[in-house]
């Protein structure tokens, strides 16, 4: 690992931490998670598995230390590793169409809905839910998808312009 990505991707995940503590719960205690916003595009710049596992344990960790979800704090830990990795592995299989704004964006929708599916089941399993799957679905993570996907849009050629530009010049 490059320090110059470190640095990157940590401020990607203070960034997140910083909107995930501040944007309000909107139902049952539940909230749109821009952390994943932020993990999925510090993948999406710097592709490798070392990368990808760091994002998605430091994020879950993060995520678990803010939740506002009862009891959510494990089901966090669960969430965001298997989501970067599953991110990280349709990031790969797109190949040269994985530097496009449409694919990180598609990508970003796919993976705020499994991160959805896999923090309400293990939610379910661990600790149980304030309210029915289906209705925490639909009123939470289908919102958070729709937001998070809006947010790669805008953000994404915004940093990758930037992170082209910002190259060192060897000598």
């Amino acid at each position: 690992m490059k320090t110059r990505e470190l640095v990157t991707m940590s401020l990607f995940v203070a960034i997140g931490l910083a909107l995930h503590s501040i944007i309000p719960p909107i139902f049952l205690g539940m909230k749109p998670d821009m952390m994943l916003t932020m993990m999925f595009l510090g993948i999406a710049l710097f592709p490798t598995l070392k990368n990808t596992l760091l994002l998605g344990v430091l994020t879950g960790i993060l995520s678990a230390l803010t939740t506002g979800f009862p009891g959510g704090q494990l089901p966090n830990i669960v969430d965001k590793p298997l989501t970067a990795l599953a991110f990280f592995l349709l990031l790969t299989v797109a190949g040269k169409l994985a530097s496009k704004l449409v694919t990180v964006s598609i990508l970003t929708a796919a993976g705020t809905i499994l991160s959805g599916v896999i923090f309400l089941g293990s939610a379910l399993l661990i600790v149980g839910l304030p309210g029915g799957f289906t209705a925490l679905f639909i009123t939470v993570v289908l919102p958070a998808t729709a937001l998070n996907t809006i947010a790669i849009s805008l953000i994404y050629p915004i940093v990758t312009s930037i992170h082209k530009r910002s190259k060192p010049i060897s000598a």
